[in-house]
């Protein structure tokens, strides 16, 4: 059961309201990609260093108790769209990679703060339907944010350290979730340009620990440089 504690753990942090996609803030018109040098703890860098090809199969070699191997890939979409930067994310077992568990839209932007923001969006229809997708040279294609919902309470606020390492988490409690008894579920992730250390994990009413990983979180190592898209 240890082994399938991750599955259900990302799964059950999108257990949240739901609103329309297209009632989000824009805070970050003025962004967007540039063509020459990539600025240290930008909305781009975080972009680039999101983009890829991931694998915790590190770390489910080291403790296979715990953890499994997980594939995660992320794509640039919509690059024309001045609201901030979209990516498209699959995330499936390494034995099942052509039937992810998990695809979802995040909406990333720069806060008035200086610090960023991932929102978390969900498909409308059959997501099973774009499985694959981020092969393409303009994934999603076809699609934009009024495909999508957004997940209230699951956006992620990440901070950048200066040397290029961001981190941060989900706010609070707000991110409601039934999953085996919760009451909320909590996300914390570090991004760098070597990976993605993801923690999910749900609580119950009384802030106990019902569950997710215990030891720590998945630790997603990038396999491959961002792909360029059109």
């Amino acid at each position: 059961m240890k082994r399938l504690v991750f599955v259900f753990a990302f799964l059950s942090v999108f257990f949240c309201h739901v609103v329309s996609a297209d009632t989000l803030t824009d805070t970050s018109k003025d962004v967007s990609v540039a063509s020459g040098s990539v600025q240290s703890g930008s909305l781009d860098e975080l972009a680039g260093f999101m983009t890829g090809s991931f694998s915790s199969a590190e770390q489910a070699g080291a403790d296979p108790e715990n953890f499994k191997d997980i594939r995660l890939e992320i794509a640039r979409i919509w690059p024309q769209r001045t609201d901030g930067i979209w990516l498209y994310v699959e995330q499936a077992a390494s034995a099942t990679l052509d039937k992810p568990y998990r695809q979802r839209v995040y909406h990333l932007e720069t806060l008035p703060d200086g610090q960023y923001k991932s929102s978390i969006m969900e498909f409308k229809s059959e997501p099973l339907q774009y499985a694959g997708e981020w092969k393409s040279e303009e994934p999603l294609k076809t699609l934009g944010p009024d495909s999508l919902v957004l997940r209230k309470g699951g956006a992620v606020i990440l901070t950048c350290d200066g040397a290029g390492k961001y981190a941060g988490g989900t706010i609070g409690k707000e991110c409601e979730s039934k999953l085996r008894g919760a009451s909320y579920a909590t996300t914390k992730v570090t991004i760098d340009k070597d990976g993605i250390l993801s923690w999910d994990q749900g609580w119950d009413s009384n802030d106990k620990q019902v569950w997710g990983a215990e030891k720590g979180g998945y630790q997603f190592k990038k396999l491959s440089s961002p792909r360029a898209t059109k």
